[in-house]
């Protein structure tokens, strides 16, 4: 017999697949299933927000499904021995972001195996905001069909109780994205922004590229970035490289 139809969101934690999720509910949207993929590397508040629409999950009545990765994302990024075309090998996938998305397609596949699980039937649903609508290939895009922007769905979620707080600083006053904290595709002003307003985070990414060769924003490390920063104090902007 086919499976009952099923109706599953992907769910990243940022504001506008949490817009969108909440959105669902508040419209009355089917909605059997939320997956949110675990890379270990999120910022402490994603998953604060995301233990706290579980129980808004539950009681509308759809499951939350955790899924993480094969490797930590350490063990990935330090460990793994990866060979290379000429026959030589290293150590390590090293940072992620860039041309090399290692984790991100990852997250991809074990969300599309599970989306696959549910049955061919499956419905489902991806946060893209209607100002981002270039991005979207087939499924279903409901902030697209409400016409919700990136800015409309931050500030939907902030009416809803939801907000990005890391040591009483608001995630997306200082980033465009709510990533991973090591995601190697911010921009110099994010850095900056980590730098000066989230040293704890700085410090984990200085422990990290004390283990890599290769630079952060090549050709600069870490290190030489935090150089750049210091001399420039905490002048907004972006900067030449």
């Amino acid at each position: 017999m086919e499976k009952e139809k099923q109706y599953v969101a992907s769910i990243s934690g940022g504001k506008d697949s949490m817009a969108m999720v909440l959105g669902l509910m508040e419209k009355g949207w089917p909605l059997t299933n939320c997956v949110y993929f675990d890379t270990g590397m999120e910022f402490s508040c994603i998953r604060k927000n995301i233990e706290k629409v579980r129980l808004e999950l539950e009681q509308y009545g759809c499951e939350l499904v955790i899924l993480q990765p094969e490797r930590h994302f350490l063990e990935e990024m330090l460990l793994r021995r990866i060979k290379c075309r000429d026959g030589s090998s290293h150590y390590g996938s090293y940072w992620c972001g860039g041309p090399c998305r290692w984790m991100t397609r990852l997250k991809i596949n074990a969300c599309e195996k599970y989306v696959k699980s549910l049955g061919a039937n499956a419905v489902e649903y991806i946060g893209i905001a209607a100002d981002e609508s270039g991005r979207v290939k087939g499924k279903s895009y409901p902030l697209v069909e409400w016409g919700w922007t990136e800015y409309q769905c931050l500030q939907y979620c902030y009416a809803k109780g939801y907000s990005w707080q890391e040591g009483g600083i608001e995630l997306y006053s200082i980033l465009d994205r709510v990533s991973c904290w090591c995601c190697r595709n911010k921009n110099l002003r994010e850095l900056n922004a980590i730098y000066h307003n989230l040293p704890q985070y700085w410090d984990k990414l200085r422990a990290l590229q004390s283990y890599i060769e290769e630079p952060y924003k090549p050709p600069y490390t870490i290190f030489d970035l935090e150089e750049r920063f210091v001399k420039r104090g905490r002048q907004r902007g972006l900067w030449e490289v």
